[in-house]
């Protein structure tokens, strides 16, 4: 049997050339239609993006924004545990600085053996890492809000504090933050005293502050006395919040080893649980007379 005979499928020199030059463009076109395929979709830049409304917002938007509150409005207190995420878990949540860790017996438990009162005051005055209040003012959380988050705290690490009392309508700030914290950490008599104290200081008559170059009372001893019987004594008489007791030598040699300036700065600005001026509107030259009238009974 003979063979089949074997063509060649390029028979001639154009079919040859032919042949080359598809060779070449047919994968040049197949490349060039893929790669209008995948370039199809439109795509941005890198940073193209801060040019979009969003970001242009974001940029030009004022710096400062305006809380508008009403005034007359009842103050609504938040919990502990609102105070605690909005402020202290950026600290107690990691044990970040030094700070005892949220939950944590071991870091929280020789705090709390200090007392409520002791937590509470290194919370309003700051310490260590730690900055006063954790670094807001009293307009953002009042004493007593500062003293529910401490509880909420010391709580959830083995304390067993009793939650603070509410401040009554109308008391001065801080007078009511003072009573609050007595309330939730001393004895069943301290705390009746400082709810004595609160209600006393509540209702301390609010006078208007003298115009400026008014001239100082005339008799400055009594205008001492006064005060010290319209404000002074809620806490001063039965030595209430750690106040030095009217007449007590003992108690007011501590602060008596300060100049008088000193005594008369604390009076005005406050310290530790008592607040500035008691919490009156009295003139600085009655406060001071008050101081004087004290510190005259205690020699």
């Amino acid at each position: 049997m003979s063979e089949a005979p074997h063509e060649a499928p390029i028979k001639t020199p154009g079919q040859l050339i032919a042949a080359i030059i598809a060779s070449f463009a047919v994968p040049i076109v197949i490349i060039v239609l893929l790669v209008i395929y995948v370039d199809n979709s439109t795509r941005t830049g890198a940073g193209t993006d801060s040019l979009s409304e969003a970001e242009v917002n974001a940029r030009i938007k004022p710096f400062a924004q305006v809380d508008i509150r009403d005034a007359n409005a009842p103050r609504v207190y938040k919990t502990g545990e609102e105070v605690y995420k909005a402020v202290c878990s950026a600290c107690h949540a990691t044990g970040a600085a030094g700070a005892p860790k949220f939950t944590n017996t071991a870091d929280w438990a020789p705090r709390i053996s200090q007392g409520f009162d002791t937590l509470w005051h290194t919370a309003l005055a700051g310490k260590g890492a730690m900055p006063p209040r954790g670094g807001t003012s009293p307009d953002d959380y009042s004493d007593f809000e500062i003293a529910r988050a401490v509880v909420y705290m010391a709580n959830n690490a083995g304390a067993s504090f009793p939650e603070p009392a509410q401040p009554a309508a109308g008391a001065a700030a801080a007078a009511s933050g003072a009573a609050a914290a007595v309330q939730a950490g001393a004895s069943d008599a301290g705390a009746a005293q400082a709810a004595a104290a609160m209600a006393a200081m509540a209702s301390v008559p609010q006078a208007a502050a003298p115009a400026a170059g008014g001239t100082q009372s005339a008799d400055a001893s009594q205008a001492g006395k006064a005060l010290y019987q319209q404000v002074c004594q809620a806490c001063h008489a039965a030595g209430v919040l750690n106040a030095p007791k009217f007449g007590d030598k003992e108690a007011w040699a501590g602060r008596l080893k300060d100049p008088i300036d000193t005594v008369y700065n604390y009076a005005l600005h406050g310290k530790g649980a008592m607040p500035p001026k008691g919490g009156s509107t009295a003139s600085d030259a009655d406060v001071k007379a008050a101081v004087d009238y004290m510190v005259s009974a205690a020699k």
